[in-house]
């Protein structure tokens, strides 16, 4: 008796894909299967062909058009982008990275081992026909893998935008079997692709919601109505802080507002502030949080942390996304405790705060470096300009830890754990983790070359080059006198000796109850 046959998924590949026997018989026992799945694709082809769709003809093309090579859909990804907003940004992000690994995977390892031919195009009006004919082969649409794959990317992040861009990436889809240049079997085909690929993106990258709930232990802070009690201190200058200000004011109308001048004492602002206060609130950049933050712990005040910075790397970490969100959290009363980085020359020196990053080397030069081109170029130009320079530029650091006297390109400490691949901090889900996140680039022959070729290989994290490690605290001796260290984005001559330590929960800050699952 004759064995059923058995479809894998290169079998089931092929029925798809190859053109179908000649009427009246097959080569094999997978003809009547092939024939079958073809003739279904080309009838769907032909009914599309033959129907009359209202105000598509000159829509459908042009739509089809500007996909090619993802120019539509970068267009949108720099739009959520411009709009503001971490979580604008985060989505476009992952769309973008969604795209790129599908794109990768249709035009590198799908159409190479797929090669069907394109329809043909007797049967669909001239007036739909695109200008430029794809000359690539038929199998899987590429436009239908990137327009699901930037669609459903971004809706693994928010649901707003994935619902918003699904009619989009569905016309894009559709217009490459209006055109006539795919079967609706390659567009499905593409379509699951680009699916994949947003979700293997999620595999390496997880979003917010597969993180879960914050490990923050609550903390007892006075819920402030209207603001009341509240003396905020505010840069204007810095990044978005005008217009923070304007709806902190909006927000918290009964709390008192103080405008820092360019050439005033941050340090004296906050302290008188903390004279009169019961909670304290900053609206500005790294630098000012940080100000505001050693006066909070040294006064005994909870803070309220108003996003209006260019990064609000804290701010972001304490899932504070706008100005909105820390008013519903001061009138509220919900707060949490977090933990304090600190660092002084030696066991008896005078401490100073850090609640996002410190380090020694080549980033305290890209720090000094940006800051001194900034007021002419602007933040980014200047930022993307000291990269070069500093590239070009920095040299290694002499620098004694462990008991072992070293050369080290960059030493990075974080107050409490960086999610992130390699030396590239990206975000911290527990404030409270009474850790130093600690990583070195060590100097040494072709280091540098060494750690971009990691990186690029993915083997950063097993480089000889880079160190990692969690640690409570860090004592570095030896620095010669020229050094120089940064920390939340301020910089300081640094001292010989240095002792890198935690003050554990030791800040209160303003922060909205968590969103129920």
């Amino acid at each position: 008796m004759a064995s059923r046959p058995q479809y894998t998924a290169r079998t089931l590949l092929t029925l798809l894909t190859r053109p179908p026997a000649a009427r009246g018989g097959a080569d094999s026992s997978h003809g009547p299967v092939r024939a079958l799945l073809a003739r279904a694709d080309r009838r769907v082809f032909e009914e599309v062909a033959a129907r009359h769709w209202p105000l598509a003809e000159k829509v459908l093309p042009r739509l089809s058009r500007s996909a090619d090579h993802g120019l539509l859909w970068f267009g949108v990804a720099a739009g959520m982008a411009t709009l503001g907003g971490r979580p604008r940004r985060r989505a476009a992000v992952r769309a973008v990275a969604s795209l790129a690994v599908a794109s990768a995977t249709v035009n590198t390892l799908a159409k190479r081992s797929a090669r069907r031919p394109r329809p043909p195009l007797d049967r669909v009006p001239a007036v739909r026909h695109l200008a430029r004919l794809p000359f690539t082969t038929s199998f899987p649409s590429g436009h239908a893998a990137s327009a699901a794959a930037f669609a459903v990317g971004a809706g693994l992040e928010s649901r707003r935008w994935g619902l918003a861009l699904a009619p989009l990436a569905w016309s894009v889809a559709f217009s490459r079997i209006y055109t006539g240049v795919h079967y609706p079997g390659d567009v499905l085909a593409g379509a699951a692709l680009g699916v994949g690929a947003a979700y293997a993106v999620r595999g390496i990258a997880p979003t917010r919601e597969q993180l879960g709930p914050q490990a923050r232990p609550r903390a007892e802070a006075p819920a402030l109505p209207a603001g009341r009690g509240l003396v905020v201190v505010a840069n204007s200058a810095a990044g978005t802080g005008g217009e923070a200000l304007r709806q902190a004011r909006a927000a918290l109308p009964e709390a008192e507002f103080v405008t820092a001048k360019p050439d005033a004492s941050l340090e004296e602002l906050f302290d008188q502030a903390a004279g009169r206060a019961t909670a304290l609130g900053v609206i500005g950049g790294d630098g000012t949080v940080n100000a505001a933050v050693t006066a909070a712990v040294r006064h005994g005040l909870p803070l309220a942390v108003l996003p209006g910075g260019t990064l609000n790397h804290f701010a972001y970490d304490l899932d504070l996304h706008s100005v909105e969100d820390t008013a519903e959290a001061v009138t509220g009363g919900h707060a949490v405790s977090v933990d304090v980085a600190r660092f002084r020359p030696g066991p008896h020196g005078h401490e100073a705060y850090f609640v996002n990053t410190f380090s020694i080397g080549a980033y305290t030069d890209l720090v000094r470096v940006r800051e001194k081109w900034s007021p002419r170029l602007g933040s980014v130009a200047a930022g993307a300009l000291a990269v070069l320079h500093v590239l070009g530029t920095a040299r290694p650091v002499e620098a004694e830890f462990d008991g072992r006297r070293r050369q080290i390109w960059l030493l990075f400490a974080g107050n409490c754990t960086y999610r992130g691949l390699g030396l590239a901090p990206v975000r911290r889900h527990d404030l409270a983790d009474g850790l130093l996140d600690v990583r070195v680039v060590r100097a040494g022959r072709l280091a540098r070359l060494r750690l971009v070729a990691a990186a690029l290989s993915g083997t950063l994290r097993r480089s000889p080059v880079l160190s990692a490690r969690r640690v409570k605290r860090l004592r570095v001796t030896g620095l010669d006198g020229a050094s120089h260290l940064a920390y939340d984005g301020e910089t300081a001559p640094a001292p010989p000796e240095l002792l890198l330590d935690k003050a554990p929960s030791a800040l209160t800050v303003y922060r909205p109850l968590p969103e129920a699952p």
